[in-house]
């Protein structure tokens, strides 16, 4: 029986068990990977300690930090439920179950499906939701970012320095996000903004080599691009917890103390319906959703 099992490592998950480890719980994480959504940005300059830094260089450190704890860690597996039963949780995985008075959901985001033609037909074939990862394979090229805020202005600008030519297909009437992004977007020419845009149809062979967009309700357009870097948001990753109420968007509804509705199950992170999805929110409430598991352990358990 574990005191708590934390379901993902990114920033929430690992802070969760970094405080658990502190307060001598008996903790158990369980993730597909670490460093989770954190790691697909390119650079990261509003994380309090660091200037710059890449995703990657933060999730390392993160990672470095959890692992100079004693904490058992099982990567490669898939929650698919969290039960409530009489006064414990059992997690249930693609590689077993487990037992534990309390439980922390921490599995955050992943990327939102565009959904038009030839969009899964062409995916790792032309088709990304990565520019961190797979922005270097298209050197040289014309490429298409889809969306208008901060993840697709983001990709854009790895692009410039890899791309021949970049066309931003943003829905809106203009780009939405951080205003230097936005200028240094505007001020390259190797940019060419595509307001009010909508993609139709995504084609090629073997691989994508072009893109079919509609701008201002006009005649279609095509592009001849060799990629498509789809940006237009995230979606939270469905929670396992098995009953547990959600948002109209799918997200964990947690209080301040980051408490679900069912007792001793916990979320924390983007999962969760907090407001902001930045890495040192998702951070900050791992460490509240922790404590707040070790007192409901104190209060329900040792006292019962």
């Amino acid at each position: 029986m574990y005191d708590l099992i934390i379901v993902g490592a990114g920033p929430a998950g690992i802070t969760a068990a970094v405080y658990s480890a502190r307060k001598k719980m008996k903790t158990l994480v369980i993730t597909k990977n670490i460093g989770g959504y954190a790691s697909l940005s390119s650079t990261v300059e509003n994380y309090i300690g660091y200037q710059f830094i890449s995703g990657l260089e933060l999730v390392k450190k993160f990672e470095e930090h959890l692992k100079s704890f004693d904490i058992e860690i099982k990567e490669n597996t898939e929650v698919l439920c969290v039960r409530k039963l009489n006064n414990h949780l059992r997690v249930e995985t693609d590689k077993g179950e487990y037992e534990c008075l309390t439980a922390i959901v921490a599995t955050g985001r992943e990327p939102r499906i565009l959904g038009v033609p030839g969009e899964i037909k062409f995916r790792n074939r032309g088709v990304t939701y990565c520019a961190t990862c797979d922005a270097p394979l298209f050197a040289g090229k014309d490429v298409a970012v889809i969306g208008g805020g901060n993840s697709a202005m983001d990709a854009a600008i790895q692009l410039m320095s890899i791309a021949n030519k970049i066309y931003l297909i943003n829905i809106d009437d203009d780009l939405a996000g951080d205003e230097v992004m936005i200028e240094k977007i505007k001020k390259s020419d190797k940019v060419e903004i595509l307001n009010n845009a909508k993609t139709k149809e995504i084609s090629g062979n073997k691989f994508v080599n072009n893109i079919k967009i509609q701008v201002n309700k006009s005649a279609e357009r095509i592009l001849d691009v060799q990629g498509v870097f789809i940006e237009i948001g995230s979606m939270p990753v469905k929670g396992p917890g098995c009953g547990v109420n959600t948002n109209e968007k799918d997200e964990i509804i947690v209080n301040q103390r980051c408490e679900t509705d069912i007792p001793g199950l916990f979320a924390a992170g983007d999962v969760t319906d907090v407001p902001e999805k930045q890495i040192i929110v998702a951070a900050g409430q791992g460490a509240i959703a922790s404590l707040s598991a070790f007192k409901y352990i104190s209060k329900n358990i040792f006292d019962a």
